[in-house]
């Protein structure tokens, strides 16, 4: 049963934040920008989500995931707070309509939604409930004079919305003629039709905003009106009791029965949600809907949530969150890579403070600052992922980018200005290399910040007293690295070979330090799976004077390889 964006507005996001369910990116606290700029950026926030919804409600267009809207519009509420405006409760100034519109002959009710603890609350108070899924379309009224359609319209605010009477009527899915000539109303969703849809493998349709354009359009072909079904989901002047009002539905030709079951302790909410997450349909949803069979008639009704049913939506496939800083990572091998970090959000139940954007090439294509809002995912279900960049601030905070062409496979062996996570990064793939157990990136940290370690090997004349001086680093634990680092004296010439970065040489045997920093490009390239480019790094790391350097000092204290002689 979704409903359009004018749902939303009348008291959507105050209903989400009451339930617990608003994004804890939407309530985080306000931003410390001055308040000048934070009405600025607010006044910004607004326009583009008046764009939004012009292009949705106008044009059949979607710009934005739905969930993303939601949260976006979320925003601009926390914001509005945050400057104190008398309007922050308020709706938000609905975007004006072209078409004629025609006023609900009976009112079309947002609802409330909740998560697993308020659909618990929920049906621990009541009986005899009901369950269907939220089919995710646009919602319309229909109404019937004597079984003749005589009216549809849009949902809108509830109230009123837009005439879609000569549209209807145009769509195969939605019936001209009952084969009972009853007077009658009818709340629905206009869906696209979709062959074995499983929500769950994917949640990104576009099926909202394919429907929304098919009755947008001036004249839409016969291919896209047959693509066009209705799930009828309510009946506002029909039977209250459930039970019979499904008979009556499915006498007249409305599916409704066939995707509404009653609860019980076996097929309870969750088992539905669940089935009809990952079960084959042939529309989209976005959750489920849970009512009681016994409701009010339609004299009474407002736009405002009944008290009587509940939405339970699905898990959030993508989340809106918003930049806290900018980070570059220089990698061991001097690729740079920007980390977003984020105010956390949660997604299919876990924590996403950060994420990736992979390459400096790509952070400099989005320009991501500070402020900006992004869509993340997780890929796979566990790896989090920028998926789009939503809204971006107008006043842009200065970030501090480094330069692509100061780093790279042979930059930083030394903690000189600016080398600081390369060397981390080299110290922890070195590690690796050499068998250290319990050494990872936190460990090397600990001795870069207490000054212990300032280049590649600087490790290897440590003392335990001078390890217990780096933090977090006691007794034990500098008694256990020391015997590692004396220990890794003994390790494999090739392991070594390795932890200093040596380039892939295939599967080329070796022979000792002395002779391979003697090749020249032309010898490297006369080896088994070497090539050009191979060649040429390999030529150029045992010619590097700090490679060189290194060497040396292995040579010096009698590793394996690094000492003998040509």
């Amino acid at each position: 049963m979704a409903a359009s964006r004018w749902r939303r507005r009348i008291g959507g996001l105050l209903l989400i934040a009451a339930n617990g369910l608003m994004n804890s990116t939407a309530l985080a606290a306000c931003p410390s920008w001055p308040s000048e700029r934070l009405e600025h950026e607010t006044q910004a926030l607004a326009a583009q989500i008046a764009q939004w919804d012009h292009a949705y409600h106008e044009e059949g267009i979607s710009l934005i995931d739905d969930a993303l809207y939601d949260q976006a519009a979320a925003k601009l509420e926390s914001w509005r707070i945050c400057l104190n405006d008398p309007t922050a409760h308020q709706p938000l100034t609905r975007v004006t309509s072209s078409r004629s519109t025609r006023e609900h002959p009976a009112a079309q009710q947002g609802l409330n939604k909740t998560d697993e603890a308020g659909v618990r609350r929920f049906t621990s108070r009541r009986e005899n409930l009901w369950i269907q899924p939220k089919v995710d379309g646009v919602a319309v009224t229909l109404r019937y004079q004597d079984g003749e359609l005589v009216e549809a319209v849009s949902r809108g605010d509830g109230r009123a919305g837009q005439d879609w009477t000569a549209r209807a009527l145009a769509l195969p899915g939605v019936p001209n003629t009952l084969p009972i000539a009853i007077s009658a109303i009818f709340q629905g969703e206009l869906y696209w039709r979709l062959n074995e849809h499983i929500q769950s493998r994917e949640p990104s349709t576009g099926a909202r905003g394919a429907v929304a354009g098919a009755m947008a359009q001036a004249a839409p072909s016969q291919e896209t009106q047959a693509q066009v079904g209705l799930f009828v989901w309510g009946w506002p002047d029909g039977p209250t009791d459930m039970a019979e009002r499904l008979t009556q539905l499915s006498e007249l030709g409305f599916d409704t029965a066939a995707y509404t079951h009653l609860l019980n302790d076996q097929l309870d909410a969750a088992y539905w949600r669940e089935t009809w997450f990952n079960g084959a349909l042939p529309f989209a949803t976005d959750g489920v809907v849970i009512k009681q069979a016994e409701r009010p008639g339609v004299t009474s009704w407002s736009n405002t949530p009944p008290e009587w049913a509940i939405a339970w939506k699905h898990p959030l496939t993508q989340a809106l969150a918003e930049v806290r800083g900018v980070e570059f990572r220089v990698g061991r091998t001097g690729r740079i890579t920007p980390l977003l970090w984020l105010y956390p959000v949660q997604l299919e139940g876990r924590r996403i403070s950060r994420v990736s954007l992979g390459s400096l090439a790509r952070w400099e294509h989005l320009d991501i600052r500070p402020g900006d809002q992004v869509a993340v995912t997780l890929a796979g279900l566990t790896i989090p992922q920028l998926s789009d960049v939503v809204w971006q601030t107008q006043e842009r905070t200065p970030v501090d980018v480094p330069a692509a062409t100061t780093y790279h496979a042979l930059s930083c062996f030394q903690n000189s200005p600016g080398c600081d996570t390369q060397l981390l990064a080299r110290l922890t793939y070195l590690g690796e290399q050499l068998g250290f157990q319990g050494v990872g990136e936190g460990t090397w940290q600990a001795l870069l910040e207490a000054g212990l370690v300032q280049d590649l090997l600087d490790w290897l004349s440590l003392e335990r007293d001078e390890l217990r001086q780096a933090r977090g680093i006691g007794e034990a634990r500098s008694e256990t690295l020391y015997e590692q680092f004396q220990a890794a004296q003994g390790a494999s010439y090739n392991a070594w070979l390795q932890s200093l970065g040596i380039p892939p040489t295939g599967n080329a045997a070796l022979a000792d330090w002395a002779t391979l920093a003697a090749y020249q490009r032309s010898d490297w390239q006369a080896l088994p799976g070497i090539g050009p480019g191979r060649a040429q790094a390999l030529d150029a790391f045992f010619s590097h004077d700090q490679v060189q350097a290194m060497a040396d000092e292995l040579r010096a204290i009698n590793i394996e390889g690094f000492a003998a002689t040509p």
